[in-house]
């Protein structure tokens, strides 16, 4: 696809090759985002954000993780990550308190409300996954798309402002 940008358009600081690649993506990336937000609240009444947080609380040890850690592990910023935090506690998916170890940070526990939301939606979300995303691709574009990405991933790490979080090898 060839478009032609006006002068003041970002995209005309791109090559043709690199605006198709960037808007491919960018187009893929918004519609999946509405598009899982959209599937996850249907079918089980909680939020794409609701179910990053979740998630990455599985990858803890007992569900348990600092939210400063858990802000690094999703990409979030820390005060976004706290009012969403508060939004959660109050429907129960998760609880919070004082670190343990040091007891100067503040941890995040996944609920048993929490694991059971996540156990609901799971099976739905993955249906919905594979039919959207990674059913359309063959096995080695799958291999070939994971390359890209984790390729893109470490060059971001190597760049931005957030850490690797640990359970990102």
């Amino acid at each position: 696809m060839t478009r032609d940008f006006a002068p003041g358009s970002p995209f005309a600081l791109l090559s043709s090759a690199e605006t198709a690649a960037w808007y491919a993506y960018m187009k893929v990336h918004l519609r999946l985002e509405y598009e899982l937000n959209r599937q996850l609240r249907a079918d089980s009444g909680i939020s794409l954000a609701d179910y990053h947080v979740l998630v990455a609380l599985t990858s803890a040890s007992g569900g348990r993780m600092r939210v400063t850690d858990l802000a690094i592990r999703i990409g979030w910023e820390r005060s976004r990550l706290s009012h969403h935090l508060k939004r959660m506690r109050d429907r129960g998916l998760v609880e919070t308190g004082t670190a343990a170890e040091d007891r100067r940070g503040t941890e995040v526990v996944l609920s048993e409300a929490g694991w059971a939301s996540l156990r609901q939606a799971a099976p739905d979300h993955v249906a919905f996954v594979r039919q959207t995303f990674l059913g359309v691709l063959e096995s080695a574009e799958l291999v070939q798309l994971t390359t890209l990405l984790d390729r893109v991933y470490d060059t971001l790490v190597e760049h931005g402002t957030l850490p690797r979080p640990e359970d990102h090898p």
